[in-house]
């Protein structure tokens, strides 16, 4: 990964000295110098990378490459920010000018021998390349990277005569697949088969190539393993050969025909013939571009069978796909697998006294058939309950390498790592920081967008050619990308498609930690506790090894029972440590209420805090938070901050600044006009309560996308509109707005651009002009309203892009329902409380009303003791949750008619609507089509 490293650290060092060009005058040849050094060093990176994994000494190498480029970065950019805020402060006399620019001349001869001794190491390092035998990219010698590929596509290489015995799981897959290989009508030219490594695409290729109805149907066969190194020429006379049934001549007349005749000869063949060829193993576009034009792209009868673990290659554009993604193994089929692959068949066991214990170690392979073979491997020479006791006590460590010799299985870890080693460089930090997050817990791509940001880890050159787009949009491409490659999996999604929650595959974890380990990314800390050394991961020995590989820039924190504190002050990694998140903080209650970040002084150039969630125990923000000029994303969200340091102007220093979320608990907090000085913010969330001395100023915060929890008491409106980048919006309206046809005109093409909004009113005087405000956004993709506004604006409905609505205690007419169900493209309504006003007893869904709704949430209404849904309301309802509703005591008729409806959510309603829709109540016909029913009966 130290061609990232370079790349970004080029790329920053670059922008960051145009920007900022009058203030490095004095160092600019220094600077100039250690760019050179680090381009020069550029073409040796990606074979270094590719050997770093079979060479101690090129390991070790490329960790001093990264600590140089990472140590120049921090010097440029903290000798930049230190000269830019000093002159910015103004100097009120000659005095005090002279005795700046004297220690200006100092600071400027100190930050070139800095830069030039940087620039010295790696001038150093990139002479013992030949000692190391590491080549450009185009070069060779030694066990090159090329020579590694191909060991490795050797060992894992496919062949269409191995057919696999133990099959288990994928019946259901053969079956349809073999339906749609074999039909006459409305055939597909290309099959693509796509899942994650060692899910059994393989397997289930070979199983359809050997299939009974498939060897008939078709009339030849071709087989070939593509791999991640394609010799597009070599897998075209392959195919050939095999479907021609090629003789010894033949094969050599085709080897001396040109390139552009054997592709045709191909292309004849199958569009001649009705052949089936499969190409196992394909990881880019790039690679089925080379080879399609050897493919007829015509109806024919033929068919392409592939498989791939990247969504771009499995979809194929241009072509008529059938796509079949693979999902993995349940419980009881991984319990199958294993029994097959591990205990002979012949084997007089009890199996019922190992399978508790077996199923126990499978929770460890998720469904993977790849990680249940290694496992049998282990198991198979285990013959009592004891030994699969022991294996069971480092099942983990067994299943992700293997059982250590040779002549055994391999681990599952290394397979895995061949789509890591495949990511492009700007996507392996990206990758790499997912290992920060705990297992099985999911992640909000929201956050972890503005994260790698603020990191430094998307690209700006890549950023650059989406012209319209963010850097934030940049960084959902990437994450994209990591889905299409099956190493992240998408656990939520938006109306729209846009992806909302993500988590990795706990193996996939297992092997981001192993890389993370090995480049020195990401070290994680279970706990702090006062004696460091009862925990290995903390302990010295850890630390120093890990020194010697490269200085620690990231730390996840996990707390348990056992942490006394949030942050060693001890650690001498400290200093260097680029990002700080913490974990479990909800959960952990402190053994002391004191100096709980005290240490923090230490963390010099910290780009990323992360203290969110701490509520068991209220703590003070340290002083020395103001001074960390270099923070990126700060975040203490949901945490107890008793009080503010008496420092917190200081905050204003923190120019580079882009995510500052201070959502937390405290009921009332007074904010100092400070933020105006942020000028880099673009996310920007408020407390939910807070005062003010005056008005908050934020029209210097050109950058801002989100602003949250703007509130019209301290803050001017008006700001809001010369805020051109923001997109979401969440607004406080306490009381009357002075002069509101005013201001929104003032306003007025600001927010048309704004896609989130979020009104809170909270009282009568105030909900004219939060009406004023959702006018003013005929924008919006999002709305959500909270406080008693009675009356909806009659344009709402011609809001072309509006798609999710949430009312909350709005008070509603019920004339205003007419309105709601005009919306056409409404697809999320979420209805609670006294949505409707407080004498609306009947909730009506009317014939033809909410065409586009898909999902629907009604929770705590009441008030609402009958609920009608007419046919043809809803059509294309497929989600419904309605909960703690006590006033209804039996569901709407109306649900028998909607067919679309799949699941159905029925929490704490009335104990009476309860009985009626068992399977033996009176009502229970109106939900039987719905294939998913979650009822949880109420107590009361």
């Amino acid at each position: 990964m130290a061609e990232a490293v370079v790349s970004f650290v080029l790329e920053s060092v670059r922008d960051f000295t145009i920007q900022e060009a009058n203030f490095f005058s004095g160092v600019s040849r220094q600077v100039e110098a250690a760019q050179t050094e680090l381009q020069l060093m550029q073409g040796f990176l990606k074979d270094a990378d590719a050997r770093q994994g079979q060479d101690e000494t090129v390991r070790i190498w490329v960790a001093k490459i990264r600590d140089a480029a990472y140590d120049l970065e921090d010097v440029i950019q903290t000798y930049g920010l230190k000269v830019v805020s000093k002159k910015k402060r103004g100097l009120r006399n000659v005095l005090k000018r002279f005795a700046y620019i004297f220690k200006e001349g100092v600071d400027r001869y100190k930050i070139g021998n800095e830069i030039e001794n940087i620039t010295t190491r790696i001038s150093d390092l990139r002479s013992s390349l030949q000692k190391y035998n590491i080549k450009d990219r185009d070069g060779s010698g030694g066990e090159s990277s090329l020579q590694l590929h191909e060991r490795q596509g050797l060992l894992r290489r496919s062949y269409s005569h191995v057919v696999e015995r133990d099959v288990v799981g994928l019946e259901n897959n053969v079956e349809g697949l073999v339906m749609n290989l074999v039909k006459d009508e409305n055939r597909h030219q290309v099959v693509s088969i796509w899942g994650m490594g060692g899910l059994g695409k393989t397997t289930l290729a070979g199983q359809l190539y050997h299939h009974k109805k498939v060897r008939q149907h078709f009339h030849s066969f071709a087989w070939v393993c593509v791999s991640q190194r394609c010799q597009v020429r070599n897998v075209w006379e392959g195919i050939l050969f095999k479907l021609i049934s090629a003789t010894k001549e033949q094969k050599q007349e085709i080897k001396e025909i040109t390139y552009d005749e054997i592709a045709k000869k191909l292309f004849c063949v199958m569009e001649e013939m009705r052949c089936l060829v499969i190409l196992d193993d394909i990881w880019s576009i790039e690679t089925w571009n080379l080879l399609k034009v050897a493919f007829p792209n015509v109806e024919t009868e033929s068919t392409i069978l592939l498989t791939t673990r990247n969504q771009a290659v499995a979809s194929l554009p241009n072509r008529n796909v059938f796509l079949h993604k693979l999902q993995p193994l349940n419980e009881n089929e991984s319990w199958e697998l294993l029994v097959k692959k591990a205990i002979p068949a012949r084997a007089e066991i009890d199996l019922g006294i190992y399978k508790d214990l077996g199923i126990k170690m499978l929770r460890h392979c998720a469904g993977l058939p790849l990680a249940i073979t290694v496992l049998a491997g282990v198991l198979a020479r285990k013959n009592t309950v004891r030994e699969w006791k022991r294996v069971y006590e480092n099942v983990h460590e067994y299943i992700r390498r293997g059982v250590g010799r040779e002549e055994e299985y391999e681990g599952a870890s290394w397979i895995l790592a061949l789509s890591y080693d495949d990511l492009p460089y700007y996507l392996k930090p990206c990758f790499l920081y997912l290992g920060h997050y705990p297992e099985d817990s999911k992640f909000l791509v929201s956050e972890l967008t503005k994260l790698w940001v603020a990191e430094g880890l998307i690209s700006l050159r890549q950023q650059r050619h989406g012209l319209e787009k963010t850097v934030e949009d940049t960084a959902r491409d990437c994450l994209s990308e990591l889905v299409e490659r099956c190493l992240v999996q998408v656990e939520t999604s938006g109306s729209t498609g846009t992806i909302k929650g993500c988590r990795i595959h706990d193996l996939v974890r297992d092997m981001c930690l192993l890389k993370a380990k090995e480049e020195s990314f990401l070290q994680i800390n279970n706990s702090l506790q006062e004696n460091e050394a009862v925990n290995p991961l903390t302990s010295t020995s850890m630390v120093a090894k890990a020194a010697q590989l490269g200085k620690i820039r990231r730390l996840a924190i996990y707390l348990d029972e056992n942490a006394d504190r949030l942050v060693s002050s001890r650690d001498e990694t400290n200093g260097h440590l680029r990002s700080l998140l913490f974990f479990g903080l909800s959960e952990w209650i402190p053994k002391s209420e004191k100096g709980l970040l005290s240490p923090l002084k230490d963390f010099k150039v910290l780009r990323v805090l992360k203290v969110e969630g701490l509520n068991k125990v209220e703590v003070e923000l340290p002083s020395e938070i103001g001074n960390m000029v270099h923070l990126r994303f700060l975040s203490v969200n949901d945490s107890r901050i008793n009080t503010f340091p008496p420092s917190l102007s200081n905050l204003g220093n923190l120019v580079c600044l882009q995510t500052l979320d201070f959502r937390v608990r405290n009921m009332d907090v007074v904010i100092p006009n400070v933020i105006k000085k942020m000028k880099q913010l673009r996310h920007l969330y408020l407390p939910w309560n807070y005062r003010a001395k005056g008005k908050l100023e934020l029209s210097t915060l050109g950058h801002l996308q989100a602003l949250y929890n703007i509130s019209s008491e301290y803050c001017d409106l008006k700001d809001v509109g010369r805020l051109t980048n923001l997109r979401k919006l969440t607004i406080s309206v306490s009381s009357s707005l002075q002069n509101p046809e005013e201001i929104l005109k003032s306003t007025g093409s600001t927010l048309n651009r704004i896609r989130s909004l979020f009104v809170f009113v909270y009282n009568n005087s105030g909900k004219e002009q939060a009406m004023q405000i959702v006018s003013s956004c005929p924008g919006i993709y999002k709305l959500g309203l909270c406080g008693p506004i009675a009356e909806l604006p009659k344009e709402l409905h011609n809001y072309p892009n509006l798609t999710k609505l949430r009312l909350y205690n709005c008070g509603i007419k019920e004339d205003q329902m007419g309105i709601l169900e005009k919306l056409p493209n409404l697809t999320i309504l979420k209805l609670f409380e006294e949505a409707f006003e407080k004498n609306t007893k009947i909730l009506v869904f009317s014939k033809g009303g909410f065409p586009s709704l898909e999902f629907l949430h009604v929770c705590f209404m009441h008030k609402i003791t009958e609920w009608r849904i007419e046919e043809g309301a809803m059509p294309r309802l497929c989600r419904l949750g309605i909960k703690y509703c006590k006033g209804l005591t039996t569901i709407p008729d109306g649900l028998r008619y909607l067919t679309n409806l799949r699941e159905l959510t029925i929490i704490g309603m009335h104990r009476k609507l309860h009985r009626r829709i068992q399977e033996e109540g009176e009502d229970f016909y109106k939900i039987q089509h719905v294939p998913s029913l979650v009822i949880e009966e109420r107590f009361d």
